[in-house]
């Protein structure tokens, strides 16, 4: 059994920053993939950023690089999204994510991801 509790939202104005947190408990084992995704009302669930617990590879859909960075913390094995450069289009539910798929590199494809949290609000105004 693994739960994920998200938190780090808020409201903030176009440019600033915000740091969400994931905290996880139960079988998390190193190797996992874990992601961060985000979905808009409206609009369809987006992936963000994934990484491999063990190698720490990342991925990011091109638009995400440059301005969001996934990390973990080993010691806790917390999973970070540190956002900069917020723009109003981020405003989402933002959603942290496990996997027992592993793979080398870690992606976005929901439909491998079985573990959920329930979502942290970012407001970009």
């Amino acid at each position: 059994h693994v739960q994920l509790v998200e938190s780090g939202g808020g409201s903030v104005q176009a440019g600033g920053s915000l740091r969400l947190s994931c905290v996880p408990s139960g079988n998390i084992v190193s190797d996992m993939c874990m992601a961060w995704f985000r979905q808009a009302p409206g609009k369809e669930r987006q992936g963000v950023a994934a990484i491999n617990r063990s190698s720490e590879n990342t991925y990011y859909i091109d638009s995400m690089k440059g301005r969001f960075t996934i990390s973990l913390d080993h010691h806790k094995n917390n999973l970070y999204l540190q956002m900069d450069s917020l723009k109003p289009e981020d405003t989402a539910m933002y959603y942290c994510a496990a996997s027992d798929y592993r793979r080398g590199l870690c992606d976005v494809d929901s439909l491998t991801y079985n573990y959920w949290g329930q979502g942290t609000q970012v407001t970009v105004s």
